[in-house]
C-alpha cells in the first residue's frame, strides 16, 4: 500500500472514530441535560434529544408552523407531527392560530419550553466555546481544508441515506 492509501485508510479509520464518539457525545449531551435539570430543579424535560432541539428551533423561531420546522429541521413533516404532538401533550410547547388564517397552526414555547430552551442555549454555547477553543491552532487555509472535507462528508452520506 502506498503512503497515499495509507494516510486515506487513517482518515477514514478517523471518521469512524468520530461518528462513534458523537453518538457517545450525544448521550452525554442527554445526559448534561437530565444533571442541569435537576439542579434547576425542573419539573420534567423531554426523554429524547431531537425533540430538546424542535423547541430549540421554536424558541429560536417565532410563530414556526409544521412545514418551517420540518425544513429547518431537516425532519419529515410527519416525524414533526408527532414530536410535536408528544411537546404539546407534555406542556413544552402550544398551538396558535392567526386571526387571518385559521387553517395554519404555529407553534410557541410555554413557560416550561422555555427553559428548556434556555438550558440548552446555554449547554450549546458551553460546547461551541470548547470547540473553538480546538480550532484555535489551526491556521485559515487548514480551516478551509477541514471545512470542505467535512462538508463532502455530510454530502456523501446525505446521499447514502436517500438511497
Amino acid at each position: 500500500m502506498n503512503s497515499l492509501e495509507i494516510i486515506k485508510r487513517m482518515v477514514f479509520d478517523q471518521v469512524l472514530n468520530y461518528v462513534h464518539l458523537s453518538e457517545q457525545m450525544i448521550e452525554s449531551e442527554q445526559g448534561n441535560i437530565l444533571q442541569y435539570a435537576k439542579e434547576l430543579q425542573l419539573p420534567s424535560i423531554p426523554r429524547h434529544l431531537t425533540s430538546v432541539h424542535v423547541i430549540d428551533c421554536i424558541g429560536n423561531n417565532k410563530q414556526i408552523n409544521n412545514t418551517a420546522l420540518a425544513e429547518k429541521m431537516n425532519l419529515s413533516k410527519a416525524n414533526i407531527t408527532k414530536i410535536s404532538t408528544r411537546l404539546l401533550e407534555e406542556g413544552f410547547i402550544k398551538r396558535s392560530q392567526l386571526n387571518d388564517n385559521r387553517k395554519e397552526i404555529y407553534f410557541s414555547l410555554t413557560a416550561k419550553g422555555r427553559q428548556i430552551f434556555e438550558l440548552h442555549e446555554r449547554l450549546h454555547k458551553l460546547e461551541e466555546e470548547r470547540f473553538m477553543q480546538l480550532l484555535e491552532p489551526f491556521a485559515e487555509a487548514e480551516l478551509h481544508v477541514i471545512l470542505r472535507f467535512l462538508q463532502n462528508v455530510s454530502s456523501h452520506w446525505a446521499k447514502k441515506e436517500t438511497e
